[in-house]
């Protein structure tokens, strides 16, 4: 006798399948298998004491806090700080720079990784496979202070990279103090930190393709390039769309502030600055928490309709959506 979808639910438990139906209730699974939903507590216990406790300090964007642990008691003046720095020409050149920079590395960072993971699974020998995998992940692990003092060393004026332009007979570049080179030095940096590493989603899709469609597809004449255009993409087309859309959404959001803190200096703060670093300086440095916490909240919002956006185009024309 089948049962209607309305009654059934099968999550995947410890490799298992365990449905629940009339007889069984979630609560009685959970009373069944307490010890695996334990594992659920300190992930639960992160988000509401990191994510969702935090939340309540935005209240302070609307009032004039002078810090304290009293962040409702203080003097309501609404949305006077959002007028403020929507006036502030400062606020709209770390605006556009985050923008610049954001949509700089995705663009480059984006494909860049998708094309490394379509290489690496073109690689029959497992040995290499696994070798190419494993260096290609060691910038990730990393820490950023140390990416950034390698970047300071190999682009300082004296250092190997304008050592070598000057063995050539060129004039050396400064990388480091020159506004114009800001973007390539953040960008190519990332990139190298995080291609490898970006690699582990695709690749993990790829394992679940149908290696009939590429037999179908050799047999039909395609050869890898064609394989690869035709089966490998569309087959981790929701794989691709799901961290595009995560990508977009963090435009504004996620840009590396800690890294940009590392590398910047006087002479390209201009171009360099951001709203992280524009919050850090206004906030923690300057003591204007109620200033910060309104550019933060602003920055929030954008990220909100950025990910919201990008979510219905891609609902709407690739069918594949976040929810």
């Amino acid at each position: 006798m089948k049962e209607s979808s309305g009654d059934m639910l099968k999550p995947k438990v410890s490799g298992k399948t365990v449905t629940f139906g009339k007889k069984e209730s979630l609560l009685r699974h959970i009373k069944k298998e307490w010890k695996l939903y334990t594992f659920l507590i300190l992930p639960i216990l992160y988000y509401i004491l990191f994510k969702y406790v935090p939340v309540i300090g935005n209240v302070i964007a609307f009032r004039r806090y002078k810090g304290g642990p009293n962040i409702l008691g203080q003097d309501w003046i609404g949305l006077r700080y959002f007028k403020q720095f929507l006036t502030d020409p400062s606020f709209w050149n770390a605006f556009f720079n985050t923008l610049r920079l954001s949509i700089g590395y995705l663009l480059i960072r984006f494909p860049a990784t998708l094309i490394f993971a379509l290489l690496i699974n073109e690689i029959r020998k497992k040995r290499w496979k696994k070798t190419v995998q494993t260096i290609s992940y060691l910038p990730h692990f990393i820490s950023l202070v140390v990416v950034c003092g390698m970047v300071k060393e190999l682009l300082a004026t004296n250092g190997p990279v304008n050592s070598l332009i000057a063995s050539l007979g060129l004039d050396k570049i400064p990388f480091l103090s020159e506004p114009g080179w800001f973007d390539a030095v953040y960008i190519g940096s990332g990139v190298w930190q995080a291609l490898g590493w970006g690699t582990i989603l695709y690749l993990t899709a790829m394992t679940n393709i149908n290696t009939e469609l590429y037999e179908a597809a050799a047999i039909d004449g395609g050869g890898r390039f064609k394989q690869a255009i035709h089966v490998t993409i569309p087959g981790i087309l929701p794989t691709i769309m799901t961290l595009l859309i995560m990508d977009i959404g963090g435009i504004v959001t996620s840009s590396n502030m800690q890294k940009i803190l590392l590398l910047y200096n006087p002479l390209t703060q201009e171009r360099a600055d951001i709203i992280g670093t524009l919050v850090y300086r206004m906030g923690i440095a300057g003591g204007n928490f109620s200033y910060a916490a309104a550019v933060g909240l602003f920055e929030a919002l954008i990220g909100l309709i950025l990910v919201t956006s990008a979510n219905f185009l891609s609902k709407k024309f690739t069918d594949t959506s976040l929810w």
